[in-house]
């Protein structure tokens, strides 16, 4: 064992062609560049490649195999590293805010987990099963700090091929036996919270991801300053944020689409709970199958609002993914009235920022149309993300007028 390394945890040595990819901060190793080991799973280990270290915990399978943490995750630097990311997020509840990530997992320093706050409670989800041993402490520090009611863990652990990176995972709307208390009590079947000042049902036992999506609390924000006196398409419509968002901007009139009716009961519901002048209609619909017809029609909007779940799983999937995307931009740019507004979103990690960029610049040549770029976002500010760690910007959202 080489000095520095703890007595009690196992120094494993890495190819010295990773050092720089060690340095830099990137938080995880994948397992084809481990080599075979015999390491217990949730192992915390010293990682070591040329001069360059770190400390990991060893998860038994999936693709990453160890996650990184830097220094060695004791109790004290696992306190340290909550109370950082509170820190960060202390000015939100001011803003009207108080549904929002509190620990953004790799992007906290603290990988595989994520805790997101619900009014008085917070849910917990670790996207792998080697990390769980830290979560009765997170959730303690969490909760005590917040004077939450309750901390909860959603499901159980995740397989780290299907990260929250790359959307909910299969089984994400689970049954009541979901939600386990890591502190204090269960919350209710629904809560009702606050987003920039509009009210959402949010439901943490069956709802997508943890309840909410909490990552587009920004744009969406973005699209009510765009949406006054426009008639408002919104696609994928979910649970009906944006289509609260648009309403709540002036908007004369909104139609929410989405496959799923009870999607478009949450939606509906979340529209009546705040006030608006605009007229809101929900319509359920297929809309890789509806779109293409649609876009032949005469009905045209001031804005087009497309924000699919995502369309690939691992890297095999994103020509199709890509595709994918091509057309349904372009039969939404079909859509938009000229000098309207095109609303484009991909949550899929596979596709790159400049990848997304040049589908949807693809998309607007096969549909005849010229367009502006007016704004080019990511994830909320609450969502941080290392430098070096490009698999974690995975929300690309812009905002196109098309001339």
């Amino acid at each position: 064992m080489k000095d520095g390394a703890p007595l009690d945890v196992r120094t494993v040595s890495l190819p010295s062609s990773l050092e720089a990819a060690l340095r830099s901060g990137h938080p995880w190793i994948y397992r084809n560049h481990l080599g075979s080991t015999e390491l217990p799973h949730g192992a915390v280990v010293r990682v070591e490649a040329g001069t360059a270290a770190s400390h990991a915990v060893y998860d038994g399978s999936g693709a990453i195999a160890l996650r990184l943490f830097g220094d060695r995750p004791t109790p004290d630097l696992i306190r340290s590293r909550v109370q950082q990311a509170l820190a960060l997020r202390a000015g939100l509840p001011g803003e009207g805010n108080d549904a929002y990530r509190l620990i953004n997992g790799e992007g906290d320093l603290l990988p595989g987990v994520v805790c997101d706050r619900y009014g008085r409670f917070a849910v917990v989800k670790a996207y792998a099963s080697s990390v769980e041993q830290f979560l009765p402490q997170i959730a303690r520090e969490v909760g005590s700090h917040l004077r939450l009611k309750g901390v909860v863990l959603r499901g159980g652990h995740s397989d780290d091929t299907d990260t929250d990176a790359a959307g909910a995972p299969a089984g994400a709307r689970g049954g009541p036996a979901s939600l386990t208390a890591l502190w204090g009590e269960l919350p209710p079947p629904e809560l009702t919270v606050t987003e920039n000042g509009l009210k959402f049902v949010a439901d943490p036992w069956r709802g997508q991801k943890t309840g909410l999506f909490l990552d587009q609390r920004d744009n969406r924000q973005l699209v009510r300053r765009f949406a006054e006196g426009r008639r408002v398409l919104n696609l994928f419509a979910y649970n009906g944020a944006f289509s609260v968002y648009a309403l709540a901007g002036g908007a004369s009139a909104v139609v929410s689409v989405d496959i799923a009716r009870p999607a478009l009961e949450a939606a509906e519901r979340n529209v009546a709970l705040n006030p608006h002048a605009g007229q809101h209609s929900a319509l359920a619909a297929d809309i890789f199958d509806a779109l293409p017809r649609w876009a032949k029609q005469d009905q045209r909007y001031d804005m087009v609002i497309v924000d699919p779940p995502s369309l690939a799983n691992n890297s095999a999937q994103r020509r199709r993914a890509q595709r994918a995307y091509m057309r349904l931009n372009r039969d939404a740019l079909r859509l938009v009235e000229p000098g309207g507004l095109l609303v484009t979103s991909s949550c899929t990690a596979q596709v790159a920022p400049e990848q997304f960029r040049e589908v949807v610049a693809e998309a607007a040549r096969a549909a005849g149309v010229s367009v502006q770029v007016l704004a080019e976002q990511g994830h909320a500010l609450d969502h941080p993300v290392p430098l070096a760690f490009p698999e974690g910007r995975y929300l690309k959202f812009m905002v196109l007028r098309v001339l």
